[in-house]
């Protein structure tokens, strides 16, 4: 069902976010990691300096995830993500300016800081428009915008872009200028009609200490952030590694980016017919467990396949990837207590346990490879294998209500 009457504008923001998050959150994140070979050699950077980078978005979004969801409960999502993406796509540019270790540290923390408030307010958007049985749906196209956009990042940014233009900064510039247009489409789009559910007398600015104190005593969400915390400091782990792991190999950058392409190509196809069967079988914890016991297998037999074989295991992995977050968070929307008014505020709480996942695991991976440069995928591969512990003891929120 969808909420408001005035259907061609719904599906108008439906695709509007799905290309925010292609451009303004995808493509300028994920080209990172087919970069950092350039980068360290301009810039002198280790392995585990690297990783350290790496988990700066993560550690950034920890401290702005909650405010974001707030940020969109409070000051309306159209207006939100016109400003997160003008200012993301300028500190992602800024990363651009970096001449040394702390400086391109600080510059991608300054960038994950903005980050984070998009995907937030794009999956509140979407809580927002849609309910019920195409709430699923709903959340699977905007994730496979996030899909492509991960997949288009490291696939041109180093084997195309950057001999096109001229190095790994200009590459960076361009990504910002074009979240900041993305910027300015949401802007101009901001005069659109509010769905039936903000036009109740329970909409409007949330207080935040109602916000929080409701829901921080949900046990679901708290399940439901740690699970994520687990299986996204794992994957977001083992991407920022894996290009730096095949050339180490002895890959070629094509294809040692196209490897890790792949894997975002895999999870892209998959999104939707997976939130669609999250939809139709009515349990949403059924794909996450099966996504999670399949990331056991793909990220820790990476390190044990050889030459082309590798693709098998990664292709694994990356079946469920974006299928994952779809469904986490359309899990989240639908617990009960959450609802509309506090839908941004519940969203923050879990993407920043996402982020505290995805700030640790990068360099404390990376840090591994000093001893063997396969145990990092080893040690990915087990905190799956903790979120299924954790997620066991969740239940679905459709099935209790």
């Amino acid at each position: 069902m969808i909420v408001s009457g005035d259907s061609g504008k719904k599906w108008h923001l439906l695709g509007l976010a799905a290309v925010t998050h292609t451009f303004a959150a995808a493509i300028p994140f994920s080209c990172m990691p087919v970069l950092f070979e350039e980068i360290s050699e301009d810039l002198g950077l280790n392995i585990v300096q690297i990783g350290a980078v790496w988990g700066m978005i993560g550690l950034a979004g920890v401290f702005v995830s909650l405010i974001g969801g707030v940020l969109g409960d409070r000051l309306g999502v159209t207006r939100v993500l016109g400003l997160a993406c003008i200012l993301g796509g300028l500190a992602g540019a800024s990363r651009g300016l970096s001449s040394d270790f702390a400086s391109l540290a600080a510059t991608v923390f300054a960038f994950g800081l903005i980050r984070a408030i998009i995907p937030i307010n794009v999956h509140k958007t979407v809580g927002m428009w849609f309910q019920g049985r195409n709430l699923g749906m709903a959340n699977g196209v905007v994730s496979m915008g996030m899909g492509i956009g991960l997949m288009l990042g490291p696939l041109i940014s180093a084997a195309i872009l950057s001999p096109l233009l001229g190095g790994w900064r200009n590459v960076l510039y361009v990504y910002g200028a074009a979240s900041i247009v993305m910027g300015a489409l949401w802007l101009l789009s901001g005069g659109m009609p509010q769905p039936d559910a903000e036009k109740t007398g329970r909409s409007g600015a949330v207080p935040v200490r109602e916000a929080i104190s409701r829901l921080v005593r949900i046990k679901m969400l708290w399940l439901i952030g740690l699970t994520m915390m687990l299986r996204m400091g794992g994957l977001i782990g083992m991407v920022g590694y894996l290009p730096l792991y095949l050339r180490g190999q002895g890959w070629e950058v094509a294809s040692a980016d196209g490897t890790l392409a792949g894997f975002y190509a895999i999870s892209t196809i998959c999104v939707i017919p997976l939130s669609l069967l999250s939809d139709r079988i009515g349990s949403r914890k059924t794909i996450l467990l099966v996504a999670l016991i399949t990331a056991i297998f793909g990220v820790g037999l990476i390190p044990v396949a050889d030459g082309i074989a590798v693709w098998i295991p990664v292709l694994t992995a990356g079946l469920f990837f974006d299928g994952f977050m779809a469904v986490s968070l359309t899990l989240a929307l639908e617990t009960k207590g959450v609802g509309p008014r506090y839908a941004g505020t519940a969203l923050g709480l879990v993407f920043t346990f996402s982020q505290l996942g995805s700030f640790i695991s990068p360099p404390l991976g990376n840090s591994l490879a000093n001893f063997n440069a396969g145990l990092p995928f080893v040690f990915w591969a087990l905190l799956s294998v903790v979120a299924v512990i954790s997620l066991s003891f969740a239940k679905d929120a459709r099935t209790e209500r």
